[in-house]
């Protein structure tokens, strides 16, 4: 079902990628954001799929919010970014995804089902609970890679807050050769999940649950790591307004030496 949720999403949005169309604003959005045309489209065509098929759910949204669809609609959750990366896609940068979970709470750490799909190439990633992650049905695991030298990682600096990131990231920044920030953390996170890239950062405290709900899943199915940036296991309601923090990293040796830098850089500071 998410699949063809997906389908149908990109089926409505895909015209208006680059488009002025896609950057008519509609309001703000429940997750504080203002609501984009493409935002409103991708989301629509959700709700009209799920409703089409006789769906029951909750719907949580980055865009509007809660919302109660079908006879039963405490049955399960759907946790949506109906456009993750909307700066990239109204400018017609090749970089968004559709993030849709399933989960029978508002939980994070109760998603059982989960797609982040490309929008703009026919890549498609899911993960079903203790059933190991795929993009396009072939089963994925992340890299081995050991050495920030050697690594690729992405790190959100999306923040007026720069210098104090860089303070907390020294250490990695000073090791790592290859940074990279693409702009949609979910497809991201996705790609850690692949082995195209070995490790994501995001220690902004703005990035909000409906973004990364799908790709937690993903990458936790496929063997990697995602934990706060205190070491912690990564959970929060499911709520549009909820924010997180997070190091996301192919593998245990990896990720230990994120920790280790990023704690010999809090105590340097």
């Amino acid at each position: 079902m998410l699949k063809v949720c997906a389908e149908n999403m990109k089926q409505q949005v895909r015209p208006l990628v680059g488009s002025a169309e896609a950057t008519r604003e509609f309001g703000l959005g429940a997750g504080g954001d203002s609501r984009k045309r493409i935002d409103v489209a991708a989301e629509n065509a959700l709700i009209q799929t799920l409703e089409k098929h006789g769906m029951s759910c909750t719907l949580i949204s980055e865009e509007s919010g809660v919302k109660q669809i079908g006879a039963h609609p405490s049955e399960f959750f759907v946790t949506a970014d109906p456009v993750d990366g909307t700066a990239n896609a109204v400018r017609g940068l090749p970089f968004a995804d559709i993030s849709l979970a399933v989960s029978k709470k508002p939980v994070l750490d109760t998603v059982e089902a989960a797609l982040v799909a490309d929008l703009l190439r026919d890549i498609v990633y899911t993960a079903e609970k203790n059933k190991g992650a795929y993009r396009n049905g072939q089963r994925i695991k992340p890299s081995d890679t050991d050495r920030l030298e050697d690594a690729i990682v992405g790190v959100d600096f999306s923040t007026f807050k720069t210098r104090e990131l860089v303070n907390r990231l020294i250490g990695i920044l000073r090791r790592t050769r290859h940074l990279r920030h693409l702009g949609a953390n979910a497809l991201e996170i996705c790609y850690v999940a692949d082995g195209t890239s070995d490790a994501f950062i995001d220690i902004r405290g703005k990035l909000r649950m409906t973004d990364i709900a799908a790709a937690y899943l993903i990458l936790l199915e496929s063997g990697g790591i995602i934990t706060t940036p205190e070491g912690d296991t990564l959970n929060a309601s499911l709520d549009p307004k909820q924010s997180a923090s997070f190091i996301a990293a192919a593998n245990k040796s990896l990720y230990s030496l994120i920790m280790d830098l990023m704690e010999t850089s809090r105590h340097n500071s």
